[in-house]
């Protein structure tokens, strides 16, 4: 760790502040704001929260959903527990996590998605960008099926190759789609949140989301290479190779 990262996280008002108010991070103020703009979620609703640790994003979902709400939240990192909310550990491409899901929903419906998913970083950017599409692709795969038609869903994304295939691939799934940038993200972050509202009863495509951005990025030239060691590591993000003439 960095002298120079350590005294810029020293002077961040947004942690000081997260940390004053007993926030377990600073991105809940990320998700704050979102919900200030957008007020994607709603008393009542039943949030399901992908990529949870360390429990931020929940916090602020267990506010804003009220006593008669419910929140799960869902990581493959064991989350110490977030009183008023469910949080499971677990793999969310896997059918026994979605399975556990529906099961804590109980015959209810879900209304809100959130993700603030983020890839383990290499510094290596074209890396990073690509696990984190493929991130925010399998998360929008998941609203999709979950959703109650109207719901909402909201996810971390990194500018780069790729993100306008996101962005319509979630446009096939929501009458509304947009991008924001928080305010309390770092000034030297290239993340912005895809924010979608009001689900369609159906896609308006078949195919899933990540079908979706694959062809989007086979159209500019990029080619999704298959990983053989998926059984070592599911989560490696597309590995993108120039595309052959």
């Amino acid at each position: 760790m960095s002298k120079r990262w350590y005294q810029e996280n020293k002077r961040d008002p947004w942690r000081r502040d997260a940390k004053s108010k007993g926030y377990r991070a600073r991105s809940a103020y990320k998700l704050k704001q979102i919900q200030e703009k957008f007020g994607i979620i709603r008393k009542g609703d039943c949030v399901l929260d992908i990529g949870c640790h360390p429990g931020g994003w929940t916090q602020v979902a267990v506010e804003e959903v009220g006593e008669s709400g419910k929140v799960i939240g869902v990581d493959l990192l064991v989350t110490s527990p977030v009183e008023g909310a469910i949080v499971l550990v677990g793999d969310i491409t896997h059918d026994s996590t979605i399975e556990e899901i529906t099961r804590e929903i109980a015959g209810g419906q879900l209304n809100c998605v959130i993700s603030d998913i983020s890839p383990r970083l290499t510094g290596r950017y074209d890396t990073d960008q690509a696990i984190s599409l493929e991130l925010s692709t399998m998360a929008l795969d998941v609203a999709s099926d979950l959703l109650v038609p109207g719901g909402g869903f909201v996810t971390k994304v990194f500018q780069g190759a790729g993100i306008e295939g996101l962005v319509e691939a979630a446009k096939l799934r929501f009458s509304s789609v947009g991008r924001f940038s928080p305010t309390a993200s770092r000034s030297a972050s290239s993340e912005t949140y895809l924010v979608c509202q009001r689900k369609l009863p159906e896609p308006k495509k078949e195919g899933s989301a990540m079908q979706h951005v694959e062809d989007h990025l086979a159209s500019i030239g990029i080619v999704v290479e298959e990983d053989i060691d998926q059984e070592i590591d599911p989560i490696v993000g597309f590995r993108k190779l120039p595309k052959k003439e």
